[in-house]
């Protein structure tokens, strides 16, 4: 037993009220269960309950045993004064408020069914990635589509979130903003951390001086990246080495990365970080106004076209410097500008919708990612084997978050379709 699920028990009232009474044999009626107090204090706010012929308003406080209440030092806080109802699911001790006057006890344990007790055990206890497998026969299409619906917009808000506070971060610059949720795009998950360390070694300030020239913007992003060493021979890289010392001295960039911020390991010579550096120097130079064309009125094979951009003449034939390829290297491929859409641009839109009040941009990202395809890993796969549909970026992207934020940390109460299978197992006690 836990807190959690005393307090879902009560949100739902899926208990016996009939001939309801406390702790101490008064009659008890539940005029209103209350809110969720997500801050210190009570845990529900604002409920309403009758005891005998009085009516009660205030909070209500949840605990496995009554004892709690002294173990938590409720007795000596006085935000907990306005408790009116202690539910409990063993009522092991009177417990008090800071005037010694008793707070009233409703215990739970006899009053909830048992298969609705056995079928939460159930859940907690399952050992497979997906808690309710066993029981997803059972629950309705429509409960599935609303959850999946419902994550979907909670990851685009998670994610939104972090970028309006990198937003804030940088002086409430949007092109600065876009410039490092990019680059950070860029690393493709297994260079993440150097990407996003590049950001902040390289202000974009600084690049945009120097984007109609792209020799000076490889020399700005190679260098501060740690890949313009001193014994390099090809003059290409001499080139490229001494732009960038002169414009690290002017600008008194801070020290480049090192080897250790890049990771090259089980990667494709086509996927390192090189490679992906050439390619975001082109879309620097070839592609202005990031922030205005990407949240404009492009269609998806517009966007899919503004990241189509091939490398400089050197590095379509070097995957590292003095590093020749025995393939032309060339933009990016479909798969890697869609995961840029739906990690970049799609969340960048509600963002900007966020700060500017514009809800037609959150809208706009929805049909975005409807329009993508569906993304494939292990754990989409996993769903659709149990019958959930993946056929679009929109449901991969729910499928992510429901697994991740629901399924894997188990909060089946927090979930819609776990909430379909509690409900179905609750009887009357």
């Amino acid at each position: 037993m836990t807190e959690d699920f005393l307090a879902y028990i009560w949100k739902f009232q899926y208990f016996n009220k009939e001939n309801l009474r406390t702790a101490g044999n008064e009659e008890l009626v539940v005029l209103k269960p209350g809110n969720l107090n997500t801050n210190a204090g009570p845990d529900f706010q604002q409920a309403s309950i009758r005891i005998n012929d009085i009516v009660w308003v205030g909070s209500v406080e949840f605990h496995v045993k009554a004892s709690n209440w002294q173990r938590h030092a409720h007795t000596t806080d006085g935000k907990y004064d306005q408790v009116i109802l202690h539910v409990v699911w063993e009522n092991d001790a009177t417990v008090l408020r800071t005037d010694q006057t008793p707070v009233p006890v409703l215990a739970l344990k006899e009053l909830v069914s048992p298969n609705l007790l056995q079928t939460y055990q159930n859940l907690k206890k399952a050992k497979a990635a997906i808690p309710c497998e066993a029981f997803l026969p059972t629950v309705p299409a429509i409960t599935k589509t609303f959850m999946l619906e419902r994550v979907l917009l909670e990851r685009l808000e998670e994610k939104a979130q972090r970028i309006r506070e990198i937003y804030r971060h940088s002086g409430n610059n949007w092109e600065e903003t876009l410039y490092k949720i990019m680059l950070v795009g860029f690393g493709f998950k297994i260079n993440q951390n150097g990407f996003s360390k590049l950001a902040q070694a390289l202000p974009f300030k600084i690049l945009q001086k120097h984007q109609y020239e792209s020799l000076q913007t490889e020399a700005l992003l190679f260098g501060q990246a740690g890949f313009l060493a001193e014994n390099h021979t090809d003059p290409y890289l001499l080139q490229l080495r001494r732009e960038y010392l002169f414009l690290k001295h002017k600008y008194d960039l801070p020290p480049a990365l090192q080897p250790s911020d890049w990771n090259f390991l089980r990667l494709r010579p086509a996927n390192f970080p090189t490679v992906r550096l050439s390619q975001l120097a082109v879309l620097i130079s070839a592609r202005p106004h990031w922030f205005s064309t990407l949240t404009g009125n492009l269609r998806l094979k517009e966007l899919e076209a503004f990241f189509k951009v091939n490398p400089s003449g050197y590095w379509q034939k070097h995957y590292m410097p003095e590093r020749e390829a025995n393939f032309k290297i060339g933009a990016l491929g479909k798969s890697s500008v869609h995961l840029l859409l739906i990690n970049v641009v799609a969340p960048l839109l509600v963002a900007y919708a966020r700060e500017m009040d514009q809800p037609a941009l959150v809208e706009k990202a929805l049909h975005l990612l409807e329009a993508l395809p569906p993304e494939k890993n292990h754990i989409l796969e996993a769903f659709q084997q149990m019958g959930f549909e993946n056929k679009s970026a929109a449901q991969s992207q729910g499928l992510l978050s429901l697994g991740q934020n629901y399924c894997q940390p188990v909060h089946c109460l927090q979930c819609a379709i776990g909430n379909s299978i509690l409900k179905r197992s609750k009887t009357a006690a």
